[in-house]
């Protein structure tokens, strides 16, 4: 099996849980506090991902680590530990808030600009992108970026909007070489 079909497997057991129960926004905000300490720990992924070091310890770890969060999102982290699939538990976050996303008419964004946007442009970009998409709403995510000298550049799924000034410097450059040959 490869890694994207277990992870959808497991996200998609967590999905229809919460559906049931109707816990998704909670298992929501819980995943994305799994997915943040994944992300920014790589010792807990080496311990988790270590073969000699039993099971139990793995689980007892976890239990500790997420005390805090449904046990609807713990129970499925320790099965997933149970059957080995330690490597599969950040794409199973990523795929459980795609799924989420689809069912609300969300979508992810990452906006890149040379300083922090503030709360209004934020939404300002929210509004005019997710009526552009047919979407509810935006997630957005700022990324500071002082190469692009001004402007914003938007990522939505496999989507880009760049309104940037160094690419439409690099336009106006790629004109001008072409131009002269």
């Amino acid at each position: 099996m490869s890694n994207s079909v277990v992870a959808n497997r497991y996200s998609t057991a967590l999905f229809e849980l919460g559906q049931e129960k109707s816990l998704l926004n909670t298992l929501e905000i819980e995943i994305r506090g799994v997915q943040e300490v994944f992300q920014n720990n790589e010792q807990l992924q080496t311990f988790l991902n270590h073969p000699s070091i039993p099971v139990e310890k793995k689980k007892e770890l976890l239990k500790d680590a997420f005390k805090d969060v449904s046990k609807e999102l713990l129970n499925t982290l320790l099965i997933m530990v149970e059957r080995h699939r330690e490597s599969e538990i950040l794409p199973m976050t990523e795929a459980f808030i795609q799924m989420n996303n689809e069912a609300q008419g969300v979508a992810e964004a990452t906006v890149y600009s040379v300083r922090a946007l503030s709360d209004d442009e934020k939404q300002s970009l929210e509004k005019v992108f997710a009526a552009k998409l047919d979407k509810k709403a935006l997630h957005i995510t700022n990324i500071v970026d002082p190469t692009i000298i001004g402007g914003v550049k938007l990522k939505i799924g496999n989507r880009i909007y760049d309104g940037t000034v160094s690419s439409k410097l690099e336009r106006i450059e790629r004109q001008l070489v072409s131009a002269n040959k």
